[in-house]
């Protein structure tokens, strides 16, 4: 009787490493490994990267991302300003700005005013939406009132 059942093979690859390691023995993690860590996707990274050039991590020659320790510190402040402290992404570079990085990164909370000034731009454009919705609105009605006039 023979059997159907193929011997198992043994794989020649190695299991993917998960932190490598820079040349001072620093430890870093890859760009998925660093959006696990934070609860966020990877492509907010990329974009927050965009948004904030002092969010510089080690690139390989791959184009492959690596995030130290500091880098990760640095997401974690980006990460609280705008989804704890409710910052808008110019909000946020503002009030950095404006208190200086290694302040904004010690996790004291910003003062209301700070917020409120950095805040100032999204106010305006709220602001701003709510007066175009209520005008629509009131479009709307007219030319439901213009249509009833004219039959």
């Amino acid at each position: 009787m023979t059997s159907n059942a193929r011997p198992a093979r043994s794989s020649s690859r190695k299991s993917p490493r998960t932190q490598s390691l820079d040349s001072r023995g620093e430890q870093l993690m890859k760009i998925g490994e660093a959006a696990k860590a934070l609860a966020v996707e990877a492509y907010v990274l990329r974009f927050w990267e965009t948004q904030f050039p002092f969010l510089r991590p080690r690139h390989t020659q791959s184009k492959h991302r690596f995030y130290s320790a500091q880098d990760l510190r640095t997401l974690k402040m980006i990460k609280r300003l705008l989804h704890e402290e409710r910052f808008t992404i110019e909000g946020a570079k503002k009030y950095i700005r404006e208190v200086g990085l290694e302040r904004a990164m010690s996790g004291k909370q910003p003062s209301p005013s700070a917020h409120k000034a950095a805040n100032s731009h999204t106010e305006r454009a709220t602001s701003s939406d709510s007066t175009r919705r209520t005008l629509a609105e009131v479009r709307r009605e007219l030319e439901s009132l213009h249509k009833m006039l004219d039959s």
